[in-house]
């Protein structure tokens, strides 16, 4: 039987958005899934929530504490390490993403994709709301990406995305700022020859809770990252890479 899906969801006082974060995976996702909440300090208004919700005897749901660097970078590496194989799916905990997504990309994964990256900028997709500045750079970093380096995502930036956890452990990720870790994955596999496939999706920014993205703070740090995706591809085979479909 193949390994279940594996959602890590990096928080920060999502108090509010949880319970509708689990009512809505709940609904949407059909494939057996666990998922790993990941909390950077113990007075997080989202952990009574979570609790809640396992109390309530959902044996899905777990709590992790984030033991890289606090942060959604530090977040998304201590739940990547938590999953030793199969698909692992990043969801953010504002209701931003689209979920009805999920089922289609775990079926990508299962048919031999290393990544399945949802794209706003594709026809189909979709991004309501958020800020302008935002929202046109990430469509020039991604169309521009295809258009120049022939990265097979036009949205390399956005953060929900599935990933194989084998791939995960075989790169060597290096990101110390926050969401660019999401572009450095997706330019290192690439880079790697690891097979990378999209599908249109539509993402809303959040109505309820803080974002913590900064952008002009974390922009160098997705410039980096940009900018490594134009290095030679690597030569060798991916013998050891490779995955046969419905693995």
């Amino acid at each position: 039987m193949p390994p279940a899906l594996q959602i890590v969801i990096p928080v920060y006082n999502e108090a509010e958005n949880f319970p509708k974060l689990h009512a809505a995976l709940d609904a949407a996702v059909h494939e057996p899934f666990r998922a790993t909440v990941v909390y950077d300090f113990d007075e997080d208004t989202t952990i009574p929530a979570v609790r809640c919700a396992i109390e309530a005897g959902d044996a899905r749901f777990r709590l992790l504490k984030n033991s890289v660097k606090r942060g959604v970078v530090g977040a998304l590496l201590t739940g990547f390490r938590s999953v030793k194989e199969g698909p692992v799916l990043v969801v953010m905990g504002d209701l931003s993403d689209d979920l009805a997504k999920v089922d289609p990309m775990v079926e990508l994964y299962r048919a031999g994709w290393d990544i399945v990256a949802p794209s706003r900028y594709t026809l189909g997709g979709k991004m309501i709301g958020g800020p302008f500045v935002k929202r046109n750079l990430s469509r020039w970093a991604g169309r521009s990406l295809r258009v120049l380096r022939g990265l097979p995502t036009s949205d390399p930036t956005n953060a929900f995305k599935l990933y194989d956890a084998e791939m995960l452990h075989r790169l060597q990720l290096e990101s110390d700022g926050g969401f660019e870790l999401s572009l450095e994955i997706t330019v290192k596999a690439f880079l790697a020859g690891y097979r990378i496939t999209q599908i249109p999706a539509t993402w809303s920014d959040r109505t309820s809770g803080e974002s913590r993205f900064r952008l002009w703070h974390w922009l160098p740090k997705y410039l980096r990252w940009y900018f490594y995706a134009f290095r030679p591809k690597h030569e060798r085979t991916r013998t050891l890479a490779a995955r046969s479909p419905a693995a």
